[in-house]
């Protein structure tokens, strides 16, 4: 056997991996992600899997589980532009969590991804104490994650966050959309701001060459920067919305409106036979918006179909309902806003 050459020796770390920063990370994020454990939880941070218990499933008569997916996006960019990254993963969180909530389910559980291109444990801490908070605000448990160097593929302080989010529903509880009718009405609870889809756009007309105003007060935005007012984080819809249904107000249809905007969402909930009539001005639109809208040069079809323009969240309810709904969203916190019906069609979106 031949002696090793050490100076020709290559560790992990050498070629950017530290194992060791990886180990202090997961130390640090240790106490926000144990702050989010239901009772279902089983093990601890650390394990090969995330383990939690589905006895409460026996209760139901027919638990159907119901998962989504999703990111970020490069609201991701401002945040490292800013070196704010302590509300990213509520939005992370947020993105899926509602989506899953729209057939009714109840968040269980939470797993991330961080994808980082050299592990910093104090921007992981930031970035995981918002996802635990996301967690919080839904309810649901954060049972697991992972956390990868990209050397040379990402640069140093850049990352990528995704997240995946399990929930359940009885069936014979589960909301599809296929009980709505013309004549129902359509609620709209209102929206942080931009929430966290249409950033390329905004990047581009609100962000670049402008960075050195990002943190001055505006008169225009009510005394708030415009740093803090595109970092809002994206509002989290679950308890609220299932305090509604679990008091018996029988919600036929629900949306989250995300990329796409009222048009590409609201439709998504409604029968073929069905169009969704909503009236532009039945609600307040941020300022934000129109400041986009203005430096973009974009119509009003153009904003609609990007940007959730105020409106985060939307539900479908028979008439006779509308106000008892309403009336609960309000003492739950939620601005709520009718914002149009539902008439005959095509499964598509109309403004008035």
């Amino acid at each position: 056997m031949t002696e090793r050459d050490d100076t020709r020796r290559t560790t992990y770390r050498d070629a950017g991996v530290d194992t060791a920063t990886g180990a202090r990370a997961v130390s640090a994020i240790r106490a926000a992600v144990r702050s989010t454990y239901r009772p279902e939880v089983l093990g601890d941070i650390g394990g090969f899997g995330g383990l939690f218990s589905a006895a409460a499933l026996k209760e139901m008569d027919d638990p159907v589980l119901v998962s989504g997916t999703d990111g970020v996006g490069t609201k991701l960019q401002l945040a490292r532009l800013l070196g704010r990254h302590d509300t990213v993963g509520i939005d992370l969180v947020a993105m899926c969590a509602n989506d899953i909530l729209t057939c009714g389910a109840e968040p269980l559980f939470f797993l991330d991804y961080i994808a980082i291109g050299r592990l910093d444990p104090e921007l992981v801490e930031q970035v995981v104490s918002g996802i635990a908070e996301g967690c919080t605000q839904a309810g649901c448990s954060l049972v697991g994650g992972e956390m990868a160097e990209h050397p040379g593929v990402m640069a140093d302080d850049d990352y990528d966050l995704s997240g995946f989010c399990v929930g359940v529903v009885d069936r014979p509880r589960m909301v599809d959309g296929t009980a709505v009718r013309p004549g129902d009405v359509i609620l709209g609870l209102a929206s942080n701001g931009i929430h966290s889809n249409g950033y390329s756009l905004v990047r581009k007309v609100l962000v670049e060459g402008h960075e050195a105003d990002l943190g001055l007060p505006r008169v225009d935005l009510g005394g708030r920067t415009l740093a803090d007012v595109l970092l809002e984080p994206t509002r989290i819809y679950v308890r609220q919305v299932l305090a509604l249904l679990r008091g018996g107000v029988p919600v036929k249809a629900m949306a989250h409106i995300t990329g796409g905007g009222i048009t590409e969402n609201l439709d998504r909930a409604l029968p073929g036979s069905c169009d969704a009539r909503v009236v532009r001005g039945s609600w307040g639109v941020p300022r934000v918006f129109e400041l986009v809208a203005d430096a973009a040069g974009l119509d009003d079809e153009e904003m609609y179909r990007t940007f959730n323009m105020g409106i985060g969240f939307a539900l479908v309810l028979d008439p006779g309902h509308a106000a008892d709904a309403a009336a609960a969203l309000r003492e739950s916190g939620e601005r709520v806003f009718e914002i149009g019906e539902v008439i005959g069609g095509t499964g598509r979106v109309r403004y008035e």
